[in-house]
């Protein structure tokens, strides 16, 4: 059997990490599996990029470029600039190699300018079988990856607060139209990582023929596994006496990932006078204009994590992971 995942890039990001680690997975269990993606920044062996070279690396940056061009014509701010995808420029790789030959198609995450709406109509009705990860809510939106406490979904899309100008016939309502004319055509098999996904996907109207499954992220246990703090803790020269809250996600400055919260619960502590030479606080993924006195207590910040053993370290390092 011939698997192929299919994702906009093979690194950065929680949608590529958790396609590697599948394809580890598949891998280890006999499965001929290969992944194909618009951006290819690793060395994996079995990852290929849709089209190589100078020129088509250009190509693949205008879709992304022409992909937020046009939504910024629509964005209510800056804040929502990437929390949106119309899905209006994409390639279609149905003609590639590896799609033709593959038995299973397995998509993750496929925006930034990778895969179209007409480019997805095209792949789903190729005949082949189609199985898809969710890592956000966009497959059945109509547009935002996150709908926060809009419902409109259930029903069909329209008055969306991520658009400048909000009304029943907007681009969320053009984009779930767009998305119903095939969708509701295909049984899709679908997949998310989480109970509550999964509780959202089958609430949705887009999704209401769909196989949908709930399956967690796979992990490896030989490399997510307790080390020795002490040891750990010197590493990072951090006191070994020292308590230590993580706090981490792909991009810090993401209000869902809750560094607000964060900081005004470390405020609370503070004035509960907590001792703070007990505690120490570490941080990391990408951020900008952090403030790290803002947390009121010491911060060890290691900005982004680009490797597993890394990552591995810092969890079995910490005491307590916190996400609020």
């Amino acid at each position: 059997m011939k698997v192929l995942l299919i994702n906009t890039n093979d690194s950065g990001g929680g949608a590529a990490i958790a396609c590697n680690r599948l394809s580890d997975a598949l891998n280890h269990q006999g499965v001929d599996v290969r992944t194909l993606v618009m951006n290819r920044n690793s060395n994996r062996s079995n990852v290929a990029q849709f089209k190589n070279g100078k020129f088509q690396k250009y190509i693949a940056f205008l879709r992304f470029a022409l992909e937020r061009l046009f939504f910024l014509f629509h964005e209510k701010d800056k804040s929502v600039r990437f929390a949106f995808s119309p899905a209006n420029f994409g390639a279609d790789i149905t003609k590639h190699p590896w799609v033709k030959d593959s038995d299973i198609i397995h998509i993750h995450w496929i925006n930034a300018g990778f895969l179209s709406l007409k480019s997805l109509e095209k792949l789903l009705q190729s005949n082949k079988t189609i199985v898809w990860t969710l890592h956000d809510m966009w497959l059945f939106s109509g547009g935002c990856h996150y709908a926060g406490s809009c419902r409109n979904f259930e029903k069909e899309c329209g008055n969306c607060h991520f658009l400048k100008k909000p009304n029943n016939k907007d681009l969320s309502w053009k984009v779930w139209k767009r998305k119903s004319n095939f969708m509701l055509q295909q049984k899709m098999n679908v997949v998310t990582c989480s109970g509550w996904l999964g509780k959202e996907a089958k609430a949705s109207s887009l999704l209401q023929n769909a196989n949908i499954t709930s399956i967690p992220n796979p992990i490896s246990l030989n490399m997510f596994k307790p080390a020795c703090k002490a040891d750990l803790k010197k590493k990072y020269k951090i006191e070994e006496n020292k308590f230590v809250l993580l706090f981490g996600a792909a991009n810090i400055n993401d209000k869902r990932k809750g560094l607000h919260l964060l900081v005004d619960a470390l405020a609370l502590l503070k004035r509960k006078k907590f001792d703070h030479n007990r505690l120490k606080i570490v941080v990391f993924g990408k951020f900008k204009d952090f403030d790290e006195n803002s947390l009121a207590f010491d911060v060890l910040s290691l900005g982004q994590i680009k490797n597993a053993e890394t990552m591995a370290e810092v969890y079995s390092m910490s005491d307590v992971f916190v996400l609020p």
